[in-house]
């Protein structure tokens, strides 16, 4: 929620990139840029699959606004946040809080769960490039982070898991790890490969959707809360570093945005900090910009 007297950034935007990993589609995404952002000082960067819901301002999650809290707290980096879209052609409609997510109307489906690195190229080739021209971002990818939920949490954790030397945080809410069009591969290739320097929060509940098809039978493929802790226990078999929380909601976001705060601050948790008790920058409140 919004708290009295905490700085607001701004969210700019809408713009648009042309995609070459899918042609003949586009996505739209939005920035969000704290109050702290100053231009001359390489920030952090989060990174939103679909940034409708994730920065709706009626909708569960907020982005904006936890974002808006943690960096006056000093919880987290400044950071840029960025709010992009799942693709689509031109005449489909675009997702927002009106039209809904886009399954089945948008190319969704197909960017977000498919297992390869297509999506990877979306951000890290088309939108990245286009981000580093607008803002100072950092390009340690220790400093960059990518979220999701549901499609867009296996989307994440797919760019991670591809491009390591590109984004090292992942934030996964009610992820569909599942056989969508094949998600469910993930934990197995997890424990196949060499341990790659991602860090990762899971956020899922028991009563998500289990699996269990109109007939009766059972289908662990599509189980999704099996499937998240079967990650998870994937994850730390191999030695990543994995926190998780599992709780009672069904597949949504309310229970994943009333922990938002608290897998950001799990994520981001290793930032500077200087404990000269002389220090009183780093004892206040970060002011915005040109105002320290």
């Amino acid at each position: 929620m919004p708290q009295e007297g905490v700085p607001k950034g701004e969210i700019r935007g809408p713009f648009v990139i042309q995609s070459n990993a899918y042609p003949g589609t586009q996505h739209t995404y939005w920035v969000y840029v704290p109050a702290q952002y100053d231009p001359a000082v390489p920030a952090s960067l989060m990174v939103f699959q679909d940034g409708q819901a994730f920065k709706d301002p009626k909708g569960d999650l907020r982005s904006q606004n936890v974002m808006d809290n943690l960096i006056y707290r000093r919880e987290i980096p400044v950071m840029i946040g960025v709010f992009i879209n799942p693709g689509r052609r031109p005449d489909q409609v675009e997702p927002s809080p009106e039209t809904g997510w886009g399954d089945g109307t948008t190319n969704r489906g197909i960017e977000y769960n498919t297992p390869d690195d297509k999506y990877a190229r979306v951000v890290t080739e088309e939108l990245m490039p286009e981000l580093y021209k607008a803002y100072n971002i950092s390009k340690d990818p220790e400093q960059h982070g990518i979220g999701g939920s549901s499609s867009g949490a296996i989307a994440a954790f797919a760019v991670a898991w591809e491009r390591p030397n590109a984004f090292r945080k992942v934030l996964s809410n009610v992820g569909s790890f599942v056989d969508i069009h094949g998600g469910y591969v993930y934990a197995d290739r997890v424990l196949a490969s060499d341990r790659k320097p991602i860090r990762v929060f899971l956020c899922d509940g028991r009563n998500d959707n289990r699996g269990l098809r109109a007939g009766g039978e059972y289908d662990e493929h599509r189980d999704w809360f099996f499937q998240n802790v079967r990650l998870m226990k994937a994850l730390t078999a191999k030695g990543y570093d994995v926190n998780y929380s599992w709780s009672m909601n069904l597949h949504g976001q309310k229970y994943g945005g009333m922990i938002l705060p608290d897998m950001m601050r799990w994520l981001w948790r290793d930032g500077p900090v200087s404990t000269d008790p002389k220090d009183m920058v780093e004892r206040s409140f970060r002011q915005p910009a040109g105002q320290k």
